[in-house]
């Protein structure tokens, strides 16, 4: 099983693993989220959607079906 930005708990990070290009919306891209970049869980709204994550010092906020497309490994310390 892959591990997803979706699986985070709040204040867990971790580091985006490589992806195909067409995977996210560019808008994402954009904003930095790119492999190898560190990701941070800030906060999920009451229902679980969206959530508010930290990419980069960019707080972006990101629906749940498209953060179980962003793998991740976990950061040292968190699993």
């Amino acid at each position: 099983m892959s591990y997803t930005v979706a699986h985070l708990k709040r204040g867990e990070k971790g580091i985006i693993k490589e992806f195909a290009e067409d995977i996210l919306p560019i808008k994402l891209l954009e904003l930095g989220c790119l492999p190898g970049c560190e990701v941070e869980l800030i906060q999920e709204a009451p229902l679980r959607d969206p959530l508010y994550i930290n990419v980069n010092g960019s707080h972006i906020a990101i629906r749940r079906t498209v953060a179980m497309q962003i793998e991740i490994e976990p950061f040292p310390g968190h699993e």
